[in-house]
């Protein structure tokens, strides 16, 4: 239990501090980065099928006698 309650004042303390918030600070814009890097390789992939999906309608299945 002394352990918990060392880590807690621990913790507690770095939040309090200027470096505990500058932490945060960074914590939140990677959050940030994180959705907007989601976000854009999601509409990526959706033109991407797209395009790829328009080629392969395009393409004719080959004629003739085959093997």
């Amino acid at each position: 239990m002394k352990f918990l309650k060392e880590q807690y004042v621990k913790f507690v303390t770095t939040v309090k501090s200027e470096k505990g918030q500058t932490m945060v600070e960074y914590a939140l814009l990677l959050v940030l980065i994180a959705i907007v890097v989601i976000a854009m390789v999601t509409g990526v992939g959706r033109s991407s099928n797209n395009a790829f999906s328009a080629v392969c309608s395009a393409l004719q299945p080959p004629t003739g006698g085959g093997s």
